[in-house]
């Protein structure tokens, strides 16, 4: 199995050199070493188009682009089609909506959001709307203004969310796939100083849970038939007894949705929490060191028996097995060395 690892290339943020790829063994855990496919600036976040024929990275610049790949499904090689401006500064995240036919993106200090139409062969087109948040929130360090963190959307294609960490709110759009635009935006408020940052779906779509940057929380949510969302339960991410610095990273739901993790950088660890079918409440299971620092992103593979943490700052990906009846983590010793590694997408 392939996975293709987003890396920082800029001297502020990492030393990467691009997009790296490497083999997953998910009958024993094990990473092969790891190489890369090809330069481009800052692929800080990889998304990979249904059929896998595609991989689309940002270019988390001063001046934004995002750029698409042909990839060769057998090595995860890649071959550049063309780059697109985002409209902003440092793109941080992006996705495809379910036709594919759209590429979604936020622009971390421009403060907006943008879609991209993607052609037959790949290719991206010039940018068909670039929207912007408004408002601020109560961090004067974080949140002056906009800071829109990830967009993405439901599992069933009808809505299109974005996490603004820098005005506390997660922002329902529907996407009009005949325009290219986004519409009817419904915004829900979280707890101030929140931040949210990532957002991640029950299999069924009934329940996101969200993952507060500022405050270190986790935060399930109730959605409704026309993708309102209502708070239904809060988790801190760390140990009562930690009182050190820590800014929450990612979160992904298991695949069977009974279980949610997310990333503590400062803590360095994982949190594992037990999701409630039925209440959507959340209980925290443990909280495992990554054994490296800032992990900002990890991924579980498809079969949900492994769980991959990227450690940026210690350029290491880690290795855990994940019990699917506990959920919980065991660290297999199974290390891999790769140049300030932030986003891992498995790739068939």
């Amino acid at each position: 199995m392939l996975l293709s690892i987003g890396a920082y290339t800029e001297a502020e943020m990492g030393h990467a050199s691009g997009i790296g790829v490497t083999r997953f063994d998910p009958a024993t855990g094990v990473l092969e070493p790891a190489s890369v496919t090809i330069e481009t600036p800052n692929p800080s976040y990889l998304a990979r188009s249904k059929d896998g024929a595609f991989l689309y990275a940002v270019n988390e610049l001063e001046e934004g682009a995002v750029t698409a790949f042909a990839r060769d499904p057998e090595t995860g090689g890649l071959r550049r089609l063309n780059s697109q401006s985002t409209g902003g500064a440092h793109p941080c995240y992006l996705s495809l909506d379910p036709t594919g036919r759209f590429l979604l993106v936020v622009n971390y200090s421009g403060g907006n959001v943008a879609v991209f139409p993607i052609a037959g062969n790949g290719t991206l087109s010039p940018a068909s709307q670039i929207l912007a948040h408004e408002g601020k929130s109560i961090d004067p360090n974080r949140q002056g203004e906009p800071h829109p963190h990830m967009i993405a959307p439901s599992p069933d294609g009808r809505f299109v969310y974005v996490t603004d960490l820098g005005i506390d709110q997660i922002v329902r759009y529907r996407l009009d796939t005949d325009t290219g635009q986004l519409v009817d935006p419904v915004a829900t408020s979280t707890t101030p100083g929140m931040g949210p940052r990532h957002f991640a779906f029950s299999p069924d779509g009934r329940t996101m849970v969200a993952i507060g940057e500022l405050d270190s929380t986790l935060v399930s949510y109730a959605v409704d038939a026309e993708g309102g969302l209502t708070p239904i339960s809060t988790v801190s991410t760390l140990p009562a007894d930690f009182a050190g610095a820590n800014s929450c990273a990612h979160v992904v739901v298991s695949p069977d949705g009974r279980f949610v993790y997310g990333s503590n950088r400062g803590h360095d660890s994982i949190v594992a929490a037990r999701l409630d079918a039925g209440t959507r409440a959340l209980e925290v299971v443990e909280i495992v060191p990554t054994g490296g620092a800032e992990p900002r992103n990890f991924a579980l593979d498809p079969s949900g028996r492994w769980l991959l943490a990227a450690n940026q700052q210690s350029d290491t990906i880690a290795v855990f097995a994940r019990d699917p009846e506990t959920g919980r983590l065991a660290p297999t010793g199974n290390v891999l060395e790769s140049k300030s590694p932030v986003c891992l997408t498995f790739a068939g």
